[in-house]
């Protein structure tokens, strides 16, 4: 079996940054801030490749308006 190799990172956050990482840890039902904290960027990271692959996303509200989701302008 392969070993992970990890590697500690110290981050320190403004307070309303601190709340909202708590509000998605409660949220997602994460175990860990560290779990959120990988979510997040596999998210960021997949946002990011269909961006450059010439995609777009789209939301679609209640009432069924779609708007497209700016992400990067």
């Amino acid at each position: 079996m392969k070993k992970k190799i990890s590697t500690r990172v110290q981050l320190e956050l403004p307070e309303k940054s601190m709340e909202r990482l708590l509000v998605l840890k409660e949220k997602t039902e994460a175990t860990s801030y560290a779990e959120v904290v990988k979510n997040a960027l596999r998210l960021y990271e997949n946002m990011i490749e269909q961006y450059e692959s010439g995609k777009q996303i789209f939301l679609k509200d209640d009432k069924g308006n779609i708007m497209e989701y700016q992400i990067f302008y």
